[in-house]
């Protein structure tokens, strides 16, 4: 069961992706995006990491470049940022393999491609 802390920081993550969507719009590259969401939730006192290394282990061989988060916010939240004219199930798989990998209980899918970003925006709970 997630949480109540975890809502506020999705809700708020959401709001951020919302704040930067708003002022570029759609059209950009994912890593602009990626960027000043980052930027956005910095600046609302979150702690954010960028492109964080997930190792993967398989069958107890530790593979070190097994994938990589877009943005981990607070150590709980997996934040993906695409740029696409439409999400595919590849893209939301992605997103639930963090669950198995690195264990957090939410995870957002977000779409910056769509004129609302409230139609870009998946979550996920493990």
């Amino acid at each position: 069961m997630v949480d109540d802390q975890v809502n506020k920081i999705t809700g708020s993550i959401v709001d951020a992706a919302i704040k930067v969507h708003r002022a570029l719009g759609p059209g950009l590259l994912e890593s602009a995006y990626e960027k000043c969401l980052q930027f956005e939730l910095v600046r609302r006192g979150y702690q954010v990491s960028a492109q964080v290394e997930m190792p993967l282990n398989y069958d107890g061989f530790q593979v070190e470049l097994g994938c990589r988060v877009d943005l981990l916010v607070e150590n709980i939240v997996v934040v993906e940022c695409k740029a696409v004219r439409e999400l595919t199930p590849i893209d939301k798989a992605q997103v639930t393999s963090y669950f198995k990998i690195g264990s957090f209980p939410v995870g957002l899918l977000i779409n910056f491609h769509v004129e609302l970003l409230k139609d870009g925006v998946h979550r996920f709970v493990a």
